[in-house]
């Protein structure tokens, strides 16, 4: 089974309904996807129902109008903890110096409650994880991977036959030739010395 993002966010969206149907204020969740990236060290960098409902927190205070953190979103307050509490979160320690009540962990009972949610979206992200740390070692990446730099937006050196040279992205060359205004050549990547005697 293959899971893509979206389909991810199907399951989340799905977790995030099961917590509504026990908490029914709690707003929709507008964009699913977004959390599927999104790391904060306040609010838990691991995807899980766990983060998820700790989420949900912060969607409960908002529709009732209650400001839950306080530095730059980084502190979560008491008023936080009272919420984490109902939805079936606990805090069993003294409040972090910087961070709060934060550090939320599942009760018992809410373990009890969503076993079933709980289950279907660890499935769901353990495919997710699975299908998107492939092994890219046999990948090709471009002339970028050939000249040692990281690809994407990286810039390498282009020359013409007449010396002159200038940084590009490889994939920006690719499209169309950059003709120097010097030589009216095009500027190419040259190749790296050695590269083709492998093959």
């Amino acid at each position: 089974m293959s899971t893509t993002p979206p389909v991810l966010a199907a399951e989340l969206a799905q977790a995030w309904a099961d917590i509504q149907r026990y908490h029914p204020e709690l707003p929709d969740l507008a964009a699913p996807e977004s959390l599927i990236g999104e790391s904060s060290s306040a609010c838990g960098h691991e995807l899980s129902f766990e983060r998820l409902l700790h989420e949900a927190v912060h969607g409960i205070a908002a529709a009732r109008g209650i400001r839950d953190t306080s530095r730059a979103g980084r502190y979560h307050n008491r008023r936080f903890l009272a919420i984490a509490e109902e939805l079936g979160l606990d805090h069993r320690e003294e409040p972090h110096p910087s961070s709060g009540f934060s550090l939320v962990t599942l009760n018992p009972e809410a373990k009890r409650r969503y076993r079933t949610t709980i289950e279907r979206l660890q499935r769901a992200l353990t495919a997710h994880t699975a299908a998107t740390s492939a092994d890219t070692s046999r990948t090709f990446r471009g002339p970028a991977a050939r000249h040692g730099s990281s690809g994407g937006g990286v810039r390498v050196k282009a020359v013409c036959d007449c010396g002159r040279n200038v940084r590009v992205v490889p994939s920006v060359l690719a499209q169309a030739p950059i003709v120097c205004g010097g030589c009216g050549k095009p500027f190419r990547i040259p190749e790296v010395v050695g590269a083709g005697a492998a093959s």
